[in-house]
């Protein structure tokens, strides 16, 4: 079943790259006591999510912040560098890049969906959700290759 408004985030590691290199984290570290609006791309670099996506969520970082968001966090199933590098060049340097290489969150949520025949693999739906304390309390999925709701203007709208 897919995640829904109400549901506690799956308890699974991510990864993100530190100083030190790439490093796990675990989802009830990431949203434990605090309140994170999460976005979540089908993939780094890709015209939608590098054009429109993370920069309205760049642009929009202290708008969320104000409204009490403690943590902006962009999420894709790509790997802890490519999302360190996308993250860079996109000068997002306030919302923190998160990978789900395995997509262990992604499948766990029920929001992964199958881009094989276009070479590349289980990727995530588009969406964003405000999470507290480590449930969801507004969720915005598209459909598969829409960008209609998941918008940052959306969620803070819901703020």
């Amino acid at each position: 079943m897919t995640i829904s408004i109400g549901d506690q985030i799956p308890a699974v590691d991510l990864m993100e790259m530190t100083e030190s290199g790439p490093a796990k984290v675990s989802t009830s570290d990431i949203f434990s006591g605090k309140k994170v609006a999460m976005f979540a791309v089908p993939g780094a670099y890709t015209p939608t999510c590098s054009a429109k996506h993370l920069p309205g969520f760049v642009e929009n970082l202290d708008a969320l912040k104000a409204k009490g968001v403690d943590e902006v966090i962009c999420l894709s199933v790509n790997d802890p560098f490519v999302m360190a590098a996308w993250g860079k060049a996109q000068d997002a340097s306030g919302v923190r890049m998160m990978a789900d290489p395995d997509a262990a969150l992604t499948k766990a949520m029920n929001v992964e969906f199958d881009a094989s025949g276009a070479g590349l693999g289980v990727r995530s739906r588009r969406y964003s959700m405000l999470v507290e304390d480590g449930k969801v309390t507004q969720l915005n999925l598209e459909e598969t290759g829409g960008f209609e709701v998941s918008d940052a203007q959306t969620l803070l709208g819901q703020l």
